[in-house]
């Protein structure tokens, strides 16, 4: 599924190209970037909170999800950043999304979707996003250098995904600040939370530490938390929270 995601992309990042000079201008004119660092460095446990329409492995979660709306409630319950997918074919993202979250909320926005070129990044900062996720798994060692260095260029911040030991040691090594560790296998989607425990202790100090999937109730966040992640980040279950409002200031309070 990886594999037919990044051909995917790679499709839409051809078209795009062509539009490259007009989105480096877009980018340069756009208010300055929200630090996600920062933001995910405060006390307590940091919640990326995602907007989130489907998945693969979940199928249709809220097709129809009013996503500036969502990000308010999010932010309303203590989100530090919000999340949102703008694949638009697997995930049923789209930029519109968060260039409507961006003006709706005060905390930085990250752009999740599968980047593989830098003309994405521009792409995305003209949209608004504060940061980019970067998948290590999408990605050769060299790719994720130039990728981190243009990510820097933008005036954003990456989160670096990682899911095993060697892609959290090639994310420091491309110079992550910002390390993100996911539950779920992107090849397989079993997703266990004892990954990025086990992890945990492999990320070096000084980098943000963000343990991403699986966490659907106030006792895996606290699992997090008794890890040593700096935040969490959340989709399926938020978007299908009967409260979102609560159901953030629940995890966050379970890490405390």
């Amino acid at each position: 599924m990886l594999d037919e995601i990044l051909a995917s992309t790679r499709t839409r990042v051809a078209e795009l190209r062509a539009h490259g000079d007009a989105l480096r201008t877009a980018a340069t004119q756009a208010p300055p970037a929200r630090s996600l660092g920062a933001a995910l460095s405060a006390p307590g446990l940091g919640v990326i909170a995602e907007i989130k329409r489907r998945s693969p492995s979940a199928g249709e979660i809220a097709p129809g999800l009013d996503a500036p709306g969502q990000a308010s409630r999010y932010v309303q319950g203590g989100a530090a950043a919000i999340s949102v997918l703008t694949d638009p074919t697997y995930f049923g993202g789209s930029l519109a999304d968060l260039t409507a979250v961006r003006a709706a909320v005060p905390v930085p926005v990250l752009r999740k979707d599968f980047i593989v070129d830098p003309v994405q990044l521009w792409e995305g900062r003209a949209a608004g996003a504060d940061a980019v996720l970067l998948i290590v798994a999408a990605l050769d060692a060299s790719q994720l250098e130039e990728l981190l260095a243009a990510v820097a260029a933008t005036g954003m911040e990456a989160l670096v995904e990682a899911h095993t030991p060697q892609e959290v040691e090639t994310a420091v090594a491309a110079g992550a600040g910002i390390v993100g560790v996911n539950n779920r296998d992107l090849t397989t989607f079993i997703t266990d939370l004892a990954v990025a425990e086990a992890i945990a202790p492999s990320i070096p100090d000084g980098v943000v530490t963000v343990g991403e999937s699986g966490v659907s109730s106030p006792a895996g966040a606290a699992r997090m938390a008794a890890a040593g992640y700096d935040a969490i980040l959340v989709g399926e279950a938020a978007v299908r929270s009967a409260d979102p409002r609560v159901f953030i200031a629940e995890l966050r309070a379970a890490a405390q």
